[in-house]
């Protein structure tokens, strides 16, 4: 008698349109892009002043290239396999996550050199540029991997809270005029960094084990997750404490309200969540705190 001959499993059917779609904003970082511009134009309603659409149109450039080009650096696909449908996607989409780096990158270029108020902050802006790409960029190798910026001990949450802070309050402040060291700057610099801060930890918890494996010493690695989240609720009860001096009710109600968001995700937040709660939700508290301040001074 012949043995039955194994059969092969049924292809699953594609996802439906709409997720197709929201995969594609969410892991190309469209989505994030949005929230790196909804920050700066946030902040530029701090000073009553709607953004530079040439400005605007750059931080979304160069944040969509830097991210991507992060996704896409070849040294990261050979470390250990991730399961996740985020890096799954990302693995199936690399030709076309390089082709939207580049043309970001060259988008942002041609902006960066079109704006004469840019011009002089090249300085400034080009320490920050220098920060995001060696973030993720193999710098040396040892214990048979390469190491970056971000592997660093309990360094690359502060890294990052420090370019998104810079980016989206100092450059405004400075493309504006303003004294990037006066006090109600340098209020608004601290409570947009602790914001990110806080955010930047709720990563650090989706990625526990990864980073445990490929020993980055991470703040959940440290301290636990739990601790983790106590410290990113202080952030966030820092920030709160942080409100420039002689803002409106409505617009201090705006900068504030967003973080309740930002505690319940912390709060949450857990390794085995969704793509989307880390992706969608989490980045989503900055296109919040964008929404309430458009909000309180429209």
């Amino acid at each position: 008698m012949q043995a039955a001959r194994p059969t092969s499993p049924t292809p699953l059917p594609p996802p439906p349109k709409w997720r197709q779609l929201l995969d594609a904003v969410l892991y190309s970082s469209v989505w994030l892009s949005v929230a790196a511009l909804g920050l700066m134009w946030a902040t530029f309603l701090f000073w009553g002043v709607h953004i530079s659409g040439r400005l605007g149109g750059l931080i979304f450039a160069a944040t969509l290239f830097l991210y991507n080009l992060d996704s896409v650096l070849p040294y990261k696909h050979g470390q250990l396999p991730g399961a996740t449908r985020r890096k799954q996607w990302i693995r199936a989409h690399r030709p076309q996550l390089l082709a939207l780096a580049l043309v970001a990158g060259t988008a942002a270029g041609i902006l960066y050199l079109t704006d004469a108020r840019l011009l002089p902050l090249t300085l400034f802006g080009g320490h920050l540029a220098l920060i995001s790409v060696l973030y993720s960029m193999p710098l040396w190798r040892r214990r048979g991997r390469w190491w970056a910026l971000r592997d660093l001990p309990l360094l690359k949450v502060f890294l990052i809270a420090y370019v998104w802070a810079a980016v989206t309050v100092w450059i405004p402040a400075l493309y504006l005029g303003r004294d990037w060291a006066s006090p109600v700057v340098l209020v608004l610099f601290a409570h947009r960094f602790l914001l990110i801060l806080a955010l930047a930890l709720v990563f650090d918890i989706r990625d526990y084990s990864k980073d445990r494996l490929t020993g980055t010493r991470t703040f959940p690695g440290v301290l636990g997750i739990r601790t983790t989240k106590w410290l990113g609720l202080a952030a966030l009860l820092g920030a709160a404490l942080l409100v420039p001096s002689g803002v409106s009710v409505a617009h201090a109600v705006a900068l504030v309200a967003p973080l309740g968001l930002a505690a319940a995700v912390i709060w949450y937040a857990e390794e085995s969540r969704p793509d989307y709660y880390f992706a969608l939700l989490t980045d989503g508290v900055m296109v919040a705190q964008f929404v309430a301040v458009w909000l309180a001074v429209g």
